[in-house]
């Protein structure tokens, strides 16, 4: 059993692994079981065992082992139906951009694949379990190319009315938000607190019917409201 140190103080972050591979299950594992403020509260090989067991511990996050097909992509949404306060990172083996696409427009809120290093996978926990997403540059440029519509320059931009009524602190906030700051570095950034950061966003979302952060970058990038990291 872990001995938790004097500094940490902050709550536990409770984690469901699944991974329909023993070795790899065990793997990532013992990666999150060497750390304090981790606590992997139960593992799945399946879909079909996970749903139950999230339904049970209602964990911060879910951790999800998609392998190189992303089949199990479609029951994503089942899985979050059982616990709505987790939050979902996916790992694959692949940088294949439709499937990313897949695993986000699914719902989760953040995607790593197996070819990183152990700290970018626990950094991704840490950033979407904060209410943020994770997507690194070349994914996040795969992603927007999946969602933009060939030609959407020439069109009339729909949108045009909701950026319109931002306000200048609003569009701010956003491009912020693109540049991957936490609303505490935005709140320095702009010398306002970090409260006020987040009724910000409470009011950006509000106007671009954006549901979380992770729609709110991808708006951003698509409507040129951020720049897209190079």
């Amino acid at each position: 059993m872990k001995n938790r140190t004097a500094k940490a103080i902050e709550p536990l972050i409770r984690l469901v692994l699944i991974d329909e591979y023993a070795l790899s299950r065990a793997g990532i594992h013992a990666i999150l079981a060497d750390r304090d403020d981790f606590e992997v509260a139960g593992e799945a090989a399946s879909l079909a065992d996970a749903i139950p067991l999230v339904e049970k511990e209602q964990p911060d996050v879910i951790l999800m082992n998609i392998g190189s097909s992303g089949g199990s992509l479609d029951s994503v949404p089942d899985l979050l139906a059982v616990s709505e306060d987790s939050r979902l990172l996916v790992l694959m083996a692949t940088q294949n951009a439709e499937i990313q696409h897949q695993a986000i427009c699914s719902g989760a809120l953040g995607v790593v694949t197996m070819d990183k290093p152990p700290d970018i996978m626990i950094k991704a926990i840490q950033r979407i379990h904060a209410g943020e997403a994770w997507l690194d540059r070349s994914m996040t440029a795969s992603v927007l190319n999946a969602l933009s519509p060939a030609g959407r320059a020439k069109k009339a931009d729909p949108e045009a009315e909701k950026i319109r009524s931002l306000t200048g602190r609003e569009l701010e906030v956003i491009k912020l938000v693109g540049e991957g700051l936490k609303n505490k570095a935005i709140g320095e950034r702009l010398f306002i607190s970090e409260i006020t950061v987040h009724h910000h966003l409470t009011a950006i979302y509000s106007k671009l019917d954006a549901t979380d952060r992770l729609e709110l970058i991808i708006y951003a990038y698509r409507h040129g409201l951020a720049e897209l990291p190079r």
